[in-house]
């Protein structure tokens, strides 16, 4: 099919320049500051930050696209420049160009609220003390079309409804309303972790999803964010060693036994405001060298402070990226503070063998890479693990009672190799296990390896797609359901999910803000932790879109799968060996796990010879 062509337009002509329209200009400077919905929350929740506000009251429907309400008990604004806060470039934030060089406010070009306005419709209601009234003004397209005097409590309350109406290039961008949700609840999240002293609330299609007391402490703020039980573990940043003047760093981090699929947990704000810098990133990650699995990511709240002099926030319209003076110094001083926080506390956590935590992260020792060091881990999984399979079951699927560990070099998909000499695999007599992860057998033609955790990941993913296909998935009731504690982010992921997760064997009930019940399992998962099983398929679903993905449906059971298949380390007996083999005899594809890993490797007579100098 031939690729589509596209007319340009011809400037062989000479076109009139002319000035656009104020209304269109502003729409298209809007398109710098208000992203998505969770910019307007950005911009009216720092305002409101700006304002003094001991509470933050936040109501959202539609995933932003109908209404974004945020109510303030800030200083509000005066009535006679209620007006003007609307228009471009107005700010009380700025006063002279020599300001600049020390912000110490989160908002001050003065173009959010303009920017608002121009691709919405506003209601804006405020008053400052000293005033018998407050004002009321509603503004379409940026135009103002009504204006009275109210009464109102001291504050400001803006509610931007319709967002993207008048510009529909950018409303049909925007993302499904779940995953807006997810963006919305990221960032008040995290400004109250940096601000414990404000009370939010967050309210999502009339259902609070989200609040703090308020009460100053930021371990508190944790732990509605994370749980009691991760907010428990987090370290404080060490302020010994700190010998910097300029650049202070605070703060908790995870120990290396918490870890995550990816970098959406470190959470950086420099002088009060969050940013995204890839730098400061590096440095807590490289803090964490040797100390995590290949692939997993720390979580880290870290507050740097300098002077306002040495950071330039007027990098970006979103202001979420800044500019250092001396980039590598803060680098520098984060890497220290992270890494002397965790040696301090390496003699109290000793990184021995696996656990599981209370919400199904998996807690692992993240020796480097040294094969001594492997062998050890692989010593203690066994000796820990109480490995328990059941060879007989009525449907002929193994179950196992395998920590899942999150350290398996599984995550990383591999390309699948070359088939060995057609689909079906040989008849092959299982000889004995090496390294205990290997089985050795004996073949046509030589000797086989087989990976007994590919192999089996292989079996049970064989045997639950066809299962899910008959709808015949077999779930494990619960007796008593267990409790799993979600980050806001995580529960809205997981109100998306429930139906997917039920037709392959969890029933989930909503159970409290940010908490779901667990009734049921899978079957082949019945052995493990409910919590643990459940956090194994989140800690996936966080990752987003991966190759050779396909439909969630095949994403989640993939991590069934794996979480329920024996891991290296396990020392087999030989029939759980013959009973493996001749399971993976009979898949359609035997000669891969399903993320692409060979499940075995041919060393044919004629190889042996020649290694053995008989050729």
């Amino acid at each position: 099919m031939p690729l589509a062509t596209y007319a340009l337009p011809s400037y062989n002509t000479p076109m009139p320049i002319q000035l656009l329209s104020a209304q269109l200009a502003s729409q298209i400077a809007a398109g710098e500051v208000v992203e998505r919905p969770s910019s307007v929350v950005k911009e009216l929740v720092e305002n409101g930050i700006d304002a003094g506000a001991t509470t933050i009251n936040l109501d959202v429907r539609g995933g932003g696209r109908q209404l974004i309400q945020v109510a303030d008990d800030g200083c509000g604004i005066p009535t006679a420049e209620i007006e003007t806060a609307f228009l471009r470039h107005a700010t009380s934030k700025l006063q002279t160009a020599a300001d600049l060089t020390a912000i110490y406010t989160l908002g001050f070009r003065g173009e959010a609220l303009a920017a608002i306005a121009a691709v919405s419709q506003v209601t804006v209601v405020s008053r400052i003390d000293g005033e018998a009234a407050g004002a009321r003004l509603l503004l379409a397209g940026g135009e103002i079309t009504d204006r009275e005097m109210v009464g109102a409590p001291r504050g400001t309350v803006i509610a931007v409804e319709n967002l993207f109406y008048n510009v529909p290039a950018r409303l049909k961008f925007l993302k499904a309303v779940n995953t807006e949700k997810r963006l919305i609840d990221e960032f008040v999240t995290r400004y109250a972790l940096a601000y414990p002293q404000i009370r939010f609330r967050l309210t999502h299609d009339n259902r609070i999803t989200f609040q703090t007391s308020g009460n100053g402490s930021r371990q508190d703020v944790l732990a509605a964010i994370y749980g009691p039980e991760v907010a428990r573990q987090l370290l404080p940043i060490a302020k010994e060693g700190q010998n910097d003047d300029r650049v202070g760093v605070s703060g908790s981090v995870g120990p290396p036994s918490l870890h995550w699929a990816n970098r959406s947990h470190i959470v950086l704000f420099v002088n009060g405001r969050w940013v995204k810098d890839n730098n400061l990133t590096y440095a807590v990650i490289q803090a964490y060298h040797t100390l995590l699995p290949t692939g997993r990511y720390p979580l880290g709240i870290l507050f740097v402070n300098l002077p306002a002099e040495d950071v330039d926030v007027n990098v970006h319209p979103a202001k979420t990226e800044v500019r250092f003076q001396h980039g590598s110094q803060v680098f520098g001083a984060v890497q220290r503070a992270v890494r002397q926080t965790l040696v301090a506390d390496s003699p109290i956590r000793g990184m021995t063998g696996w656990q599981v935590g209370q919400h199904g992260e998996s807690l692992s020792p993240g020796w480097g890479g040294s094969l001594e060091r492997q062998a050890f881990t692989r010593r203690e999984e066994s000796a820990q693990s109480g490995l328990s399979l059941d060879w007989s079951p009525p449907d002929g699927e193994w179950e196992t009672a395998v920590p899942h560990s999150a350290t398996t070099n599984d995550d990383q998909l591999a390309a699948p190799q070359p088939n060995l000499g057609g689909e079906k695999l040989p008849i092959m007599r299982v000889v004995g296990q090496v390294g205990a992860a290997y089985i050795i057998t004996e073949g046509p033609d030589g000797m086989y390896l087989i990976d007994q955790h590919a192999a089996h990941e292989r079996i049970l993913y064989e045997q639950f797609m066809a299962a899910w296909a008959r709808d015949e998935v077999v779930a494990q009731g619960l007796m008593a359901g267990t409790a799993v504690h979600l980050s806001p982010p995580q529960a809205t992921l997981m109100e998306e999910r429930l139906e997917t997760l039920a037709a392959i064997g969890f029933q989930i009930e909503p159970f409290g803000p940010n908490a779901f019940m667990v009734r049921s399992i899978p079957a082949i998962l019945a052995k493990l932790d409910p919590a643990q099983a459940l956090m194994a398929v989140v800690d996936d679903l966080e990752r987003g879109d991966a190759p050779l993905q396909g439909k969630i449906e095949d994403k989640i059971i993939l991590r069934v799968c794996k979480s329920a298949a024996v891991k290296a380390g396990q020392p087999l007996s030989l029939p759980e060996m013959e009973a493996m083999v001749r399971q993976l005899e009979v898949c359609h594809s035997p000669h891969t796990c399903p993320h692409g890993r060979p499940t075995l490797i041919h060393l044919s007579v004629a190889q042996l010879a020649r290694q053995f100098g008989r050729i």
